[in-house]
């Protein structure tokens, strides 16, 4: 098998998160039937459509590649080259009828997180980037804000419950910074790698929420890592920020943080 090329992969996951993007919005703001999956969840037929389109535009560029996806499980492929797919992240919003629900898709190449594409249907944003190639916004080139301290930082949660669970160090954070928003799932992530938000945390991730959030992160500039520091996708929690505050916010973070800084 002959390695693809990273712009070839990007144009393919670009195509497809699109093409699914528009079909959710089919069934957005409209009476829909929502099924309750094991883990407790939300999935509508939305979710369903969305992820088949992705998986027949992967299969038709690249047929031997392996595919996760949130809500079909893996496809056998090739061990090196794997998608992962979450056909709507923010399943709730999306139901609720709120516009900050995306697609994402993300392309791990020998276990590296090297291609990633977020694609707010509703807003019609498109965040994008693969290693080496920088990372763009709707065409045009994006990159993470340049806030150097705490104080000055603007963070995003995707629960703050949840993340007020794990001990003081989200209270700690909240505290310590200048503004706070509940604008979560991938719609916080993409605020980071735009420059529009300096902080996003998620107390709890799957593979599918940040296949595609890790590249995008670090090609504008930034840097995604579990609470604990661990990079790469299999992280059982995540912190985005625009780097330079990537240290104080994981010290802060720490469950048995004080409250100083």
């Amino acid at each position: 098998m002959s390695e693809p090329a990273l712009s070839d992969c990007l144009d393919v996951a670009t195509e497809a998160a699109y093409l699914a993007g528009r079909r959710t919005l089919s069934y957005f703001n409209t009476p829909i039937s929502i099924d309750t999956k094991a883990d407790n969840t939300p999935v509508t037929i939305a979710d369903h459509e969305s992820e088949q389109i992705i998986r027949q535009r992967i299969v038709k560029s690249f047929p031997d590649h392996t595919i996760l996806g949130e809500e079909t499980g893996q496809s056998a492929g090739h061990p090196d080259y794997k998608w992962i797919i979450d056909p709507i992240d923010g399943t709730k919003t999306f139901v609720q009828g709120v516009p900050l629900y995306g697609v994402l898709i993300g392309l791990e190449i020998r276990n590296e997180p090297v291609v990633g594409v977020i694609y707010m249907p509703a807003l019609d944003e498109m965040v994008m980037a693969a290693r080496g190639l920088g990372c763009r916004w709707n065409g045009r080139p994006a990159r993470v804000s340049g806030t150097d301290r705490l104080e000055k930082a603007f963070v995003c949660v995707s629960d703050m419950r949840m993340a007020e669970a794990r001990g003081a160090g989200y209270g700690n954070l909240m505290k310590h910074s200048r503004l706070q928003r509940t604008w979560g799932d991938c719609y916080g992530y993409a605020l980071v790698a735009t420059g529009r938000a300096d902080v996003m945390v998620d107390s709890k991730l799957s593979p599918w929420d940040c296949a595609a959030i890790v590249p995008i992160i670090q090609e504008a500039g930034g840097r995604f890592t579990s609470w604990a520091g661990a990079e790469g996708v299999w992280v059982p929690d995540g912190v985005a920020s625009n780097g330079v505050l990537h240290g104080p916010v994981l010290k802060m973070l720490d469950a048995k943080a004080t409250g100083s800084i």
